[in-house]
Parts: C-alpha cells; sequence; structure tokens
C-alpha cells in the first residue's frame, strides 16, 4: 500500500511506514533505511537497478524519455552553447561562471596542468604495450603522493584544489601516455593555450614543437568531453563515491574510478565498437552481422546498441551521429568504417528485433570513429573517456564530502554457501 507520502510494507504479522523522498524530478523513492531493524528482513537489488545509493544535486537521466541534464541544464544545449570548461566549472559549483570566473577556472586549470619529474619517471618505467589505462590509473594514484600535505579533507579550499588539480592534470598524463606508446618524448604542455588545444599540441607536436591546431578538430573533441563530462551514478562515478565513502581522498577514488571505467561493459564498449566495426569490415555485410546478432547460437554481439538506462535514443548519440558525419566531412576523411556504422544504425532502427528491445545506438557507438578520425589510437578511447569525466567524478566526491547523510558503503548479501558444519 501507498499513500503520497509513504509505503507500507507487510511480512508476516509486522508492518513498517517507509517514508517516500520526492525528488526534484524522477521516481519518488521509498526509504528503507529503518526496514531491517523494524522487519529483520533485507532487500535484494542485484546491480542496484532500482537502488538510489546518494542524494545527488548534479545530474539528472530520464531515460523513458531520452533526456539528460547537467544542473538542470540539456545536454542538447551545453553541446552547442558551452564549452568543456564551462561545463566542468559547472558540474563543480552548480552554476555557469560569468566571463571572469570564466577566465580564472581557465588560469588555475593552466597553471596545474604540468607534472613533476617522478610522474614522467612512473610512466617510462611501463613497458611500451602496457595498456594505456594501467598507466593512467597508476599515475593518478602517483599525485597522491606528491601532494600528500595538501589533503586535509576537512577543508574546503584544499578538497576544491584536489580537484581542480585532477581536471587540469588529465591531459597532460593522457597524452604522456600516448607518447610513451609512442615512443616519443615526454613533453610539457603549453599553458598558453586552451585547454582541449593544449591536450592536442602535447599529444601530436612533432620534435620541434610544432602542430598545426585545427579549429574543427579542437570543436569536435570539446564537445565529445562534453557529452562525456558525467552520467549520474554510473559504474565508474558509483566506484569514486564508494572509495570516497571511506574517507579516501580523492586521487585514490579517481583512480579507483578509471579502473571501473576500463571494462568493455563501461568506458571501454566504444573500443569493442570500432573492433565489431572493422569485424563486419564492410557495408555489404552489414545484413549478415543483423542476422548473427540475433541468433542465440551466435557469440556476435551489436555493441555500441541499447543501454542500461536509456530506454529511447540516446540524446548524446544524436548529437555525436551528426557530428560524426560533419567531422569527417571537414576533414576530408573518407573512412570505410562509417558506412559500416550509418547503414549498421538503419539496420538495427528498421528491424522488429532491435525495435522491440529498444536496442537504440548509444554515445559509444560513434566516438571511436571521431577518435580514429581524429588520429586518436584505439587503446587511447578509454583514456578519453576519462579524460572527460573526470570532472564529473571530482564534483560527485566533493558532493559527498559535505553529505551530512554519508556513510561508509557496505551492501549486504544473500549467503547461498555451506551451512555451518564441523570441522
Amino acid at each position: 500500500m501507498s499513500d503520497l507520502n509513504q509505503a507500507t510494507l507487510t511480512a508476516g504479522d509486522k508492518s513498517v511506514a517507509l517514508p517516500v523522498l520526492k525528488p526534484t524530478l524522477g521516481n519518488d523513492c521509498a526509504d528503507i533505511s529503518k526496514l531491517t531493524k523494524e522487519t529483520g528482513l533485507f532487500t535484494y537489488d542485484s546491480g542496484f537497478t532500482a537502488t538510489a545509493s546518494c542524494k545527488s544535486a548534479i545530474t539528472y537521466i530520464d531515460g523513458d524519455k531520452g533526456v539528460l541534464l547537467y544542473r538542470g541544464y540539456p545536454i542538447e544545449q551545453l553541446a552547442e552553447k558551452s564549452s568543456f570548461i564551462e561545463v566542468a566549472y559547472l558540474l563543480l559549483n552548480g552554476e555557469r561562471p560569468g566571463a571572469d570566473q570564466l577566465k580564472a577556472f581557465e588560469a588555475e586549470l593552466s597553471k596545474e596542468a604540468t607534472v613533476d619529474d617522478s610522474i614522467n619517471a612512473l610512466i617510462g618505467s611501463f613497458g611500451k604495450d602496457a595498456h594505456p589505462m594501467a598507466i593512467l590509473a597508476a599515475s593518478i594514484a602517483q599525485l597522491s603522493a606528491k601532494y600528500h600535505n595538501s589533503l586535509d579533507l576537512n577543508d574546503a579550499a584544499q578538497r576544491y584544489q584536489a580537484a581542480v588539480r585532477l581536471i587540469a592534470k588529465l591531459p597532460t598524463l593522457a597524452a604522456l601516455i600516448y607518447r610513451h606508446g609512442k615512443g616519443l618524448n615526454l613533453n610539457a604542455p603549453d599553458t598558453s593555450l586552451d585547454y582541449v588545444s593544449r591536450f592536442l599540441k602535447q599529444t601530436f607536436e612533432s620534435a620541434d614543437g610544432k602542430y598545426d591546431l585545427n579549429p574543427n578538430i579542437v570543436k569536435a573533441l570539446d564537445v565529445l568531453l562534453i557529452l562525456h563530462a558525467d552520467h549520474e551514478q554510473n559504474a565508474s562515478t558509483s566506484t569514486v563515491r564508494g572509495v570516497g565513502s571511506t574517507g579516501a581522498n580523492p586521487y585514490a577514488s579517481v583512480a579507483a574510478g578509471v579502473t571501473a571505467l576500463w571494462g568493455p561493459a563501461h568506458g571501454g564498449a566504444n573500443e569493442a565498437v570500432l573492433k565489431m566495426l572493422e569485424e563486419i569490415g564492410t557495408a555489404d555485410k552489414v545484413e549478415d552481422a543483423v542476422a548473427k546478432a540475433k541468433d542465440k547460437n551466435s557469440h556476435f554481439r551489436l555493441m555500441g546498441f541499447g543501454h542500461r538506462v536509456y530506454k529511447n535514443f540516446d540524446p548524446r548519440a544524436k548529437i555525436i551521429s551528426v557530428m560524426t558525419q560533419k567531422v569527417l566531412a571537414e576533414l576530408g576523411v573518407n573512412d570505410p568504417l562509417l558506412e559500416v556504422a550509418v547503414k549498421l544504425e538503419q539496420a538495427a532502427l528498421q528491424d522488429d528485433y532491435f525495435v522491440a528491445r529498444k536496442l537504440y545506438p548509444n554515445v559509444d557507438f560513434y566516438s571511436g570513429i571521431i577518435y580514429k578520425a581524429l588520429q586518436i589510437p584505439t587503446e587511447l578511447f578509454t583514456v578519453m573517456f576519462a579524460l572527460g569525466r573526470t570532472p564529473g567524478w571530482v564534483s560527485h566526491w566533493l558532493e559527498q564530502q559535505t553529505d551530512p547523510e554519508m556513510k561508509i558503503v557496505r551492501p549486504r548479501q544473500i549467503y547461498t554457501g555451506s551451512p555451518v558444519r564441523d570441522y
């Protein structure tokens, strides 16, 4: 039973009134925090698909309607009118910056962009064939050693400084990891440039320090980072919050988020999409690929379709689909994989099997093609995802630190092992 303000759960001869919490947007939530004390019952929710683990004012998703809001702003408007740095400020602070605030924020990011020799030595110690995500996680953890003297988590200014520092240094780490894998010198960022241009120049500059910045590439990458900046309580963000709940510093928390993002079911999905498109090969083989994807006896899967939250078109995918074709046209890139992707998208959207299951293309479907056009290697795709997601991770970490209801994460379980037995 339920009314507008409470739900009642009956278990045998016991019943408990569960307060119903009202969000600004989205589903009402039954507060079950007293359920065990009053009934002796736990709840079971594998994967936490119907469980709110926290209260947050950062991002809202309506999966049925295909809505994504950062601090209330629709992702479509931010992608069109904003910049990644403005979005990062918005996520951190709750409001868009004024002109002077944005200028000061950009200056702070430039100031914090460099890394010291300990990071270069750490990156250089990895084999050139090491996965970039392993190096990234280690490098972020190393930052906590570098800044351990300015990690008083009771000091709001130090918490915020650490968050800004992580946003500032992620593109530098990504560039250095790329260059290490290519056997190039580990260089320094050009802090006279804007955030995205700084990353591109440091990543791809020649031995004499030259790189011709293409404004179309800069804009495309800026929009990609906006689309990845946050996505509510996904696996990596939940990991950052889970680690943060123990009192761990933001560097350790974000390093843990990086390892969660690494998985092919999460941030590694765009890499898997590109491998799938390469496996299909040409547009004339798309029909066979769709048939195999529907065959229960086939091991072939369509990557980049469907989403855990969205039961409608991923709003980020709509933006990135248009941007992909525009970017490739502007760069003069004739990528046969784009033809495969377009035909695959059309085939899936017209097939009753996929339509009935609401398996629409998601943001990962096209992002790999754009990264490929930008000459970013496949193994670095998930690092790029981490670069974009860092403002979201640190915003959630900051929010958590001031939450009066925060508790250390400690899920329960349903024990399925042996009963008590003697040795």
